[in-house]
């Protein structure tokens, strides 16, 4: 019997008599293997009729004229007459047949037509378990036909959720290893492994006597680099070049694109890098022909060797394709595997602004020097910042260490050398503290005269460079509108003095031993500060950042209800930057502390119904990677009694040491005060303890411009939307399999245009992809609409393409999944196997 049992047939005919309307179903049993069964079947609503080959027209008779009411199974147990012998065969089109055989019944089922029920047969020992036969049937195939039943017993065996060729090898690569892969000993077992191999070269043109997984997959990465490599590859490497270019990149771009097939992607390419051997093939190719292609690390890494070797060699206008170093450091950067050498990039494009600022030059006065410094200077200081940033977060630094070195050089000799002694100079012009706001006029100027509430947050050693970037990110909220100033600190400028500058006063003093008061009262610690401020304003208050960043709602709320100035004192970067063993950390503890700054301003806004707030410092910092040496040091302070700092030395007479500077500290805390404060006119430091990289305290525009940064945060909700892209110029028709479009970002981002990622590609009207994806960051803040205008490369799978049916170009938002922009087009492609196309 064909694998079902009597009781299972009797059930399935009871099933087809069900219902009130009458009905014929013939059985031709084609070996007569139930014959004798069926002599005693009883079924609950029809009767059994048996047909002989001779006694045709007599049944017609009886069917449409005797008995026209009867429900009737009419058996034959032979198979069914050829049409033009078959006098039933008017009667059986409205009727049913009924099929007793396993690959019969699951042709009826699924509505195959008949003529493909061999296959079904051929691969019957696949439906022996209900299980896999469920997976198949959940497939949900509308139109049967041989290539399709056969990607579908392969989808059921990879439990892909469509019957889709292209999931079945997915599945096969990322869930399972190249060798012993389960799937494909899966498909082995139930003979299909010709079949897989058949339809890996009709959509890869992947064909070999011996066919493996792991020339599969070599192929795939050999002519998706051939397609993006302008020379020719090494000729060991043509025998894997495929003619299906089209199907293999779209392919290969959907694995490299998608988040939880990325990383496998990396694994595939890193194990076929390492067989091919590219690091060595590759080395001698012009670096321009890698420029587009990322199909292996190996790429950038050739790439950075070229940018490190003409920035050590100071060449900042070479070029690659037209694109700068800082070009293309962006656009790899946002290439696929920019996510992970991302760090590198940076590292280079910060270098390379360093390195534009060789043969440095600074105005001659003190006028001229600030306003340069806020317009254009501060950021080599942010750079070298983020320069640094960068280089700790690589594990192997020594490609980059000559480069690190040439940093360094221009930054402290050819930058710092070149503006502290111009700045130490022009600060003693006599109007040099009229330029720019005071730090010891900060409250005053900013809080005095609040109407609302305001919060001040004051982060010890936030520079100028570190608060511009705390503006900027700022700028990009939509509930805040910010306003950057920048004020001259105390000098010394340090901790103890910069601190009490901001608090409201009418008299600052230094004791001579070398304790700040304000007012004649202490100013040490928090209950201190309090006690100072809530003179000028009873309803002020003091707090710690650390105290209140974890509290709940409530309990922030009741820390600011019923205040009208709340000073809170913020100490990252110091806390780090001022201990030997952490200064190194400094530049981490920058973008720490912004972050910390921009979530608490945007907890109390929310939490505590207050909306102003005015973010400065008490101090800057230099910090040089390069440890100073003991004989660089400035020695000879014979003063016992002298308060001495690394970048500072607080006593009764200036110090005439040459490279040294001094100011009166009457002048500087407008009193009497007699003592002076000395200081290096250079970034060097005297003789005292401390770290060697990190130092406040002397007379340069990194320690002492502070930044004022006056922020108000909107009542309510702001609507943003995502930065959009479109098409510069609509495209009907596609007559090539490589088409390259024109977009544009349509408007830069802002405080309310927020950057957004997109994925392009072509589908047909059946929601198949027939291009390759193309993955696009719109971030572009240029204001230039030309300079926002971007050029993405489709390439289209080798498949004949119907010019009367609807294809469609769409745009999805990577984040949210969904489909922003559709764009109908005509496909009107020459079908062809060429190997140059």
């Amino acid at each position: 019997m064909a694998g079902l049992s009597l009781t299972q047939i009797i059930n399935r005919l009871n099933e087809e008599f069900t219902g009130d309307t009458r009905k014929l179903v013939f059985w031709y049993d084609d070996n007569g293997e139930f014959v004798e069964d069926m002599q005693n079947v009883t079924l609950d609503n029809a009767k059994v009729y048996f047909l002989h080959p001779d006694n045709q027209f007599a049944t017609k008779l009886f069917l449409e004229r005797t008995d026209t009411t009867t429900n009737y199974l009419i058996y034959a147990p032979f198979p069914k007459p050829d049409v033009q012998d078959n006098h039933l065969e008017d009667t059986m089109l409205y009727s049913k047949r009924f099929f007793a055989d396993r690959a019969s019944l699951l042709s009826v089922d699924l509505g195959i037509d008949e003529k493909y029920k061999p296959i079904i047969e051929k691969y019957i020992k696949f439906f022996a378990s209900k299980e896999r036969t469920q997976r198949f049937y959940d497939l949900e195939i509308e139109n049967f036909n041989e290539e399709n039943i056969i990607t579908g017993l392969l989808s059921a065996i990879c439990r892909t959720r469509t019957c889709s060729f292209e999931e079945v090898v997915r599945v096969m690569l990322t869930d399972s290893s190249l060798e012993n892969n389960k799937f494909l000993i899966d498909i082995e077992k139930y003979g299909l492994l010709s079949d897989f191999w058949k339809l890996c070269e009709q959509h890869f043109g992947y064909a070999d006597v011996k066919p493996t997984l792991e020339k599969l997959v070599v192929t795939m990465f050999v002519t998706y680099t051939a397609k993006y490599i302008p020379s020719e590859l090494p000729k060991p490497w043509k025998v894997f070049s495929s003619y299906k270019a089209g199907n293999i990149i779209a392919f290969m771009d959907n694995l490299m694109n998608s988040i939880l097939y990325r990383s496998r992607y990396d694994e595939l390419s890193s194990h076929v890098a390492t067989g091919l051997n590219t690091q060595t093939v590759f080395s001698n190719y012009p670096p321009e022909d890698l420029l587009n292609c990322d199909t292996f690390a190996v790429f950038d890494q050739l790439l950075m060797k070229w940018v490190v070797e003409r920035l050590v060699a100071e060449d900042t206008g070479a070029k690659l394709n037209d694109l700068t170093i800082p070009q293309i450091c962006e656009k790899r950067r946002k290439m696929h595997f920019g996510e992970k050498v991302g760090s590198q990039y940076q590292m280079l494009s910060s270098a390379y602004q360093i390195i534009q600022a060789g043969n440095y030059h600074c105005p001659d006065s003190f006028e001229g020097l600030l306003r340069q410094y806020q317009e254009e200077d501060y950021r080599l200081d942010y750079e070298y910042r983020r320069f640094y940033f960068a280089y700790d977060q690589i594990e192997d630094t020594a490609a980059f260490e000559p480069l690190r070195d040439l940093v360094e050089n221009i930054y402290t000799n050819e930058y710092l050398e070149v503006l502290l002694p111009k700045w130490n100079s022009t600060i003693q012009e006599p109007d040099a503290f009229t330029q720019l706001p005071l730090q010891r006029d900060f409250y005053g100027r900013n809080v005095k005269n609040a109407k609302e509430r305001t919060v001040v947050i004051i982060s010890d050693a936030l520079r100028y460079e570190v608060g511009k970037e705390l503006f900027r990110r700022m700028q990009d909220d939509p509930k805040c509108s910010a306003r950057l100033e920048v004020q001259l600190s105390v000098l010394p400028s340090y901790t103890r003095l910069g601190m009490a500058a901001l608090l409201p006063h009418t008299e600052l003093t230094m004791t001579d031993d070398f304790k700040v008061l304000v007012d004649g009262l202490p100013c040490e610690d928090l209950s201190e500060r309090e006690a100072i401020l809530q003179k000028y304003n009873a309803d002020a208050v003091c707090v710690q950042f650390d105290s209140i960043k974890s509290l709940k709602i409530a309990e922030l709320r009741s820390v600011f209800t019923g205040k009208q100035v709340v000073y809170v004192y913020h100490n990252q970067i110091d806390a780090r930057g001022d201990k030997p063993n952490t200064e190194d950390e400094v530049f981490v503890a920058c973008s720490e502390a912004i972050s910390e700054i921009i979530d608490l301003i945007r907890r109390v806004a929310t939490s505590a119904n207050t909306y102003r707030f005015i973010v400065t410092a008490d101090h800057g910092f230099i910090y040089k990677r390069d440890k100073v040496t003991e004989s660089d040091k400035i020695d000879g302070i014979k003063n016992k009694t002298a308060f001495l700092n690394r970048r500072f030395v607080v006593t009764s007479e200036p110090i005439s040491d040459d490279g040294v500077a001094s100011m009166s500290m009457g002048m500087i805390l407008r009193n009497a005060d007699t003592k002076w404060v000395s200081f290096p006119i250079s970034d060097n430091v005297f003789k005292a303890g401390g770290g060697q990289n990190y130092v406040h305290g002397g007379s340069s525009p990194q320690e002492m411009l502070v930044p004022v940064l006056d922020i108000k945060m909107e009542r309510g909700h702001m609507d943003t939307r995502n930065a959009s892209i479109a098409l510069v110029s609509m495209v009907r028709k596609i007559t090539n399999k490589i088409t390259i479009l024109d977009f544009i970002q349509s408007e830069p981002v802002s405080d309310v245009v927020k950057p957004a990622t997109y994925r392009l590609f072509f589908l047909s009207e059946d929601n198949e992809r027939i291009s390759n994806e193309n993955s696009y960051i719109a971030d572009s803040r240029d204001q230039d609409a030309q300079k926002r205008i971007f050029r993405m490369k489709f390439q289209f799978k080798d498949k004949k393409y119907d010019k009367d049916k609807q294809y469609f170009f769409v745009v999805y938002d990577d984040t949210t999944g969904l489909e922003v922009f559709r764009h109908p087009v005509i496909m009107d492609l020459a079908f062809t196997d060429d190997y140059g196309f």
